[in-house]
């Protein structure tokens, strides 16, 4: 097996030159991609995906026996599994609809200790009828949308924007400069928060795969967009369900069925406008236990069935918002500042078990300055991002109050060659 793999790779690398390949008379593919190195530094442990590639916010203080902070530890690395490739299929016509197929993969694999694996990022076919278009597969979330942060730090923009991809199907109607777009999203590799395991004492808080899929419901998203003269502006809406467990342990320890559900609704706004050296761009999303695109929230417990241990919950509502500005074509210096605000909980909470994260932080702001060199092919670049939580005491109706400000540093470099 590893000398196929070996002998494929190296089919692609030799390929990937030829801009445009002729399968066979009405399929032509395109191979494109990039080679992506980064070196990175915190002043502070994180909170954090893929070994620290993917950063989010400092984790709080945690004191040992002689007043010295845990998590006060600087860290550093170097990798290159965000390098990627990616295959653009066209065509053959279906009736009057032009098809098209997308793969891309990485080498991030799923987590910490799978870091060189390969990753699928997309993987979609398109049917393209001029002013209707119908996606069926996995790509990005509709909340990540076409307005998203020109930033060197590969969570681009998260948890101030929503990040994640997902298994979809989405129609876009175009009129003018109009575009409606209509999507049932499930998830997959970006998960909602829940139980550890779905065995019924509702024990731990961890991303997984029961709350959705239990559900039996997609993700429902609605957008419409403005488009033209280098401007995008629009709003979305979105439609969660989820059941955080089928079984529960009962008051006398007995184990009974259950159907629990949390249906929350969040919304968005963006705007960009791009066109020749300028780059400009926000987003301001209010979520509601929007976990599973990369965002701070999560549910609590509203009440509980003391016979059957069946619960209710409520959500964390959460405003986050960012803008971002550039400026150039070779030497672009950009800057980045975003904040997110806990609202609460739509509803008082009965006990102090949560399932999400940030849930005991009151407000989280950054503030980031980059400068990139771009020429054809090229792109290299250093960032510097300070980031603050205000950590505190989470009250049962979800606000958080007595907080104290942790911060981080981090310095990005970073190295692409583009084909």
């Amino acid at each position: 097996m590893k000398k196929i793999t070996l002998s494929l790779m190296a089919a692609l690398v030799a390929v990937s030159g030829m801009a445009q390949i002729k399968l066979s008379k009405d399929v032509n593919l395109k191979i494109y991609g990039h080679v992506r190195t980064d070196i990175f530094y915190n002043s502070r442990a994180n909170t954090e995906s893929v070994d620290g590639l993917f950063y989010s916010y400092p984790k709080d203080e945690v004191f040992d026996a002689n007043g010295n902070d845990i998590n006060g530890s600087p860290s550093s690395n170097m990798y290159a599994v965000y390098s990627r490739m990616g295959f653009d299929f066209a065509g053959p016509m279906i009736g009057k609809a032009k098809t098209s197929a997308k793969i891309e993969f990485d080498f991030r694999g799923n987590g910490n200790d799978n870091l060189s694996a390969l990753r699928l990022r997309h993987a979609y076919f398109n049917f393209d009828w001029g002013k209707n278009k119908v996606l069926v597969g996995q790509t990005s979330h509709p909340f990540f949308g076409d307005v998203s942060p020109q930033i060197l730090n590969l969570n681009t923009g998260s948890p101030f924007q929503p990040f994640g991809r997902a298994p979809q199907i989405r129609y876009r109607h175009n009129s003018g400069a109009l575009q409606l777009q209509a999507a049932a999203v499930w998830q997959s590799q970006f998960k909602s928060h829940g139980p550890s395991a779905d065995d019924g004492t509702g024990k731990g808080n961890a991303r997984t795969q029961y709350p959705h899929k239990n559900a039996n419901v997609p993700e429902l998203a609605l957008g419409l967009d403005y488009k033209a003269n280098g401007w995008i502006a629009g709003v979305g809406m979105d439609l969660l369900t989820i059941a955080p467990r089928t079984k529960a342990i009962g008051g006398d320890g007995s184990t009974f069925k259950v159907d629990e559900r949390l249906t929350t609704l969040s919304y968005e706004a963006h705007v960009k406008y791009q066109k020749d050296k300028l780059f400009f761009a926000a987003k301001s999303v209010l979520g509601s236990n929007f976990t599973h695109t990369s965002m701070l929230g999560g549910y609590g417990i509203k009440a509980e069935d003391a016979k059957t241990g069946e619960r209710e919950y409520t959500p964390f509502r959460n405003s986050s918002n960012w803008i971002n500005i550039v400026y150039g074509k070779k030497w672009k210096p950009g800057i980045f500042v975003g904040y997110i605000k806990n609202l609460g909980t739509a509803d008082d909470m009965i006990s102090s078990t949560v399932y999400g994260t940030g849930t005991n932080i009151d407000q989280l702001w950054t503030g980031t300055f980059e400068l990139t060199y771009n020429v054809p092919h090229w792109k290299i670049g250093a960032e510097y991002n300070y980031t603050s939580a205000d950590y505190g005491t989470t009250q049962k109706d979800g606000k958080v109050i007595d907080t104290h400000a942790v911060g981080n540093n981090r310095l990005v470099l970073s190295a692409t060659y583009s084909f």
